[in-house]
């Protein structure tokens, strides 16, 4: 069928809108009209050529939309569900079936292949291949074809083209408190980056009742906007060393951190800032990835301090989007404090508008 999709020419390029041919659904795939696809870092790490993927290309992985086909053998949703995407698990692997798909076995093949399951692109240009299945889905254009694996379906009570982030970046934030670290109620938490995955963190720590949640950022309205959505405290990185800053907040340091920001300094000064027996958790995408953690041993082993690189939250996404969007419609998880709406004709604007720091999340939408 005939969709119009943003497409990534060449490394480096701006998303170019036009037609493209999307295959009909294989066994196991979905067909997904879009209603609404969150922009996500990770598709700007392919558009600057930190995550492997083949140009050209189209990207896009916070997609929700409605059901329009399935192929053969799908029987977990059927035409006319509402879904949210998520990143694609082959289902197979000793992680898929201990219930931990964000560490499937095969997860860069199968999310970043630029193919389907049966070895072929599933959108061409004419006579050519576009690289396609970026997170089982590449949900930046009119329609997209997910995998049974990969789509959650979601309840009725909810704005659809809301639920899109949370198949990436709010379950990212929100799983590394809940599920990879785990806080416990009453423990302190360090949060390094204000957007939507660090915010989504925040928001976590108050479901989990922390006592002390810590937000650094350096954009004042992100500041603003952690506080109202759980922060106890926040943090200027400009005003000063951010370990001594957080240590005139807690003396001992907290027990938890979860860092966004993959930047060596910051990483830094987050070990720096933690108590003894301290957990650091790492969500960030490098800008290099070759970027490695220079840490002391010594140190390390001396203070019994944790650290553990976290994927997707640790999350079972049909386990944990469900859990998700009940706490957003019990208004304790407030998802669409974090988004803001943008034609999907204006990605272009909208990459430049979430750079400046104008906006938290943007979820574009068709219409």
């Amino acid at each position: 069928m005939k969709v119009t999709a943003a497409v990534l020419d060449e490394l480096g390029a701006e998303f170019s809108l036009r037609p493209l041919e999307l295959a009909d659904p294989a066994p196991g795939e979905v067909l997904v009209e879009i209603v609404g696809v969150g922009l996500c870092h990770t598709d700007l790490a392919v558009q600057h050529g930190h995550l492997p993927f083949p140009f050209p290309a189209v990207v896009g992985h916070e997609g929700s939309g409605v059901v329009r086909a399935v192929g053969a053998g799908v029987t977990k949703v059927v035409p006319g569900d509402s879904v949210a995407l998520t990143f694609n698990s082959c289902g197979a692997c000793s992680e898929c079936l201990a219930g931990s798909p964000a560490y499937c076995a095969r997860f860069m093949e199968v999310n970043f292949g630029g193919v389907g399951g049966d070895g072929t692109a599933r959108l061409h240009d004419g006579t050519t291949d576009v690289g396609s299945n970026f997170f089982g889905q590449s949900s930046f254009a009119t329609h997209a074809l997910a995998h049974e694996a990969n789509v959650v379906k979601v309840p009725g009570g909810v704005p659809l083209e809301l639920v899109g982030p949370l198949g990436c970046g709010v379950q990212t934030g929100a799983g590394a408190v809940l599920n990879a670290l785990d806080c416990p109620e009453g423990s302190s938490l360090l949060v390094t980056g204000g957007g939507s995955v660090g915010l989504s963190a925040v928001m976590a720590g108050r479901v989990r009742k922390l006592s002390t949640i810590i937000v650094v950022e350096p954009v004042a309205a992100r500041r603003d906007l952690a506080l109202t959505l759980g922060a106890t405290h926040v943090i200027d990185p400009a005003a000063g060393d951010v370990a001594e800053q957080v240590r005139a907040i807690i003396p001992e340091g907290v027990k938890f951190a979860v860092d966004t920001t993959a930047v060596a300094p910051v990483l830094a000064a987050v070990l720096a800032s933690l108590a003894q027996q301290g957990e650091f958790g790492m969500v960030g995408v490098p800008s290099d990835p070759t970027a490695a953690l220079s840490v002391g041993l010594l140190e390390m082993q001396a203070r019994g301090l944790r650290f553990r690189g976290i994927v997707e939250g640790d999350s079972n996404p049909d386990v944990f989007i469900p859990y998700l969007v009940e706490l957003f419609k019990n208004g304790e998880f407030p998802l669409d404090r974090l988004i803001t709406t943008m034609s999907f004709s204006q990605i272009n604007e909208a990459v430049a508008v979430q750079a400046r720091g104008d906006a938290v999340k943007i979820v574009l939408t068709h219409g």
